[in-house]
């Protein structure tokens, strides 16, 4: 379900977004050293331990793989009340930054460039956070854009550092799933190489982050938050 590297990274950026934990309470990330851990699981199990009770317990996880599910990934939040409603864990986005459209346009190249791992295998997906000069501040690869995502998140908030950015571009398409977690982590600007979901682009629009698809060196489609996004 994810691409091994950063696992700390995932697993607090994860917890994080389903509103379990808040940044600056985290006690000690580790490996599960459970003796009856197989040698296969032993690198496969985080346990992520708080210094304060959780926001929120975590979601309900089906004990069964069914095919009913639209995210690439398992959500806590399951409507866009939900995400709104996660107030105590929400980081409002900066007010008042505006991206450039030349800015935009430099992030594909922007985020190609640090895809090491995609050099390699062709088949993961990459999530990089941006300053408002385009900027690449962190980038992480992951067979999921949700667990792309999920590490960079996580790794600012293990840097003591606020857990979003002015902007975050994914590769691929955008899913409710991903608006997501950047509403939790403060992001102002999302933007695409591919196309978002209609929930995406409601939750988007509620939330009051702009979303950007179809990014391109020359073009791009600007479906919410048009006052985020400079000429």
């Amino acid at each position: 379900m994810r691409t091994p590297g950063h696992d700390f990274e995932l697993g607090v950026g994860l917890l994080f977004a389903e509103g379990v934990l808040v940044p600056g309470h985290v006690a000690s990330v580790a490996y599960c050293t459970d003796v009856q851990l197989t040698p296969e699981e032993e690198f496969n199990v985080v346990t992520v331990t708080l210094d304060a009770e959780p926001s929120h317990l975590p979601a309900p996880r089906s004990g069964t793989v069914t095919a009913s599910a639209s995210a690439c990934g398992v959500c806590g939040a399951e409507s866009v009340a939900d995400v709104i409603g996660m107030t105590e864990i929400r980081t409002p986005p900066a007010a008042g930054v505006v991206i450039g459209r030349d800015v935009l346009a430099a992030l594909p190249e922007a985020l190609r460039g640090g895809q090491r791992v995609f050099d390699s295998t062709g088949g993961l997906h990459a999530a990089g956070l941006f300053d408002e000069s385009g900027q690449l501040l962190v980038l992480r690869e992951d067979i999921g854009r949700h667990n792309a995502v999920d590490k960079v998140v996580g790794s600012r908030i293990l840097a003591a550092q606020p857990p979003g950015a002015p902007v975050l571009c994914v590769s691929g398409r955008i899913g409710f799933e991903i608006v997501q977690k950047a509403v939790a982590a403060g992001v102002g600007v999302i933007a695409a190489i591919g196309a978002p979901s209609s929930l995406a682009v409601r939750l988007a629009e509620e939330a009051g982050v702009a979303l950007v698809g179809f990014l391109r060196a020359d073009r791009f489609v600007v479906y919410s938050g048009h006052e985020r996004i400079g000429v």
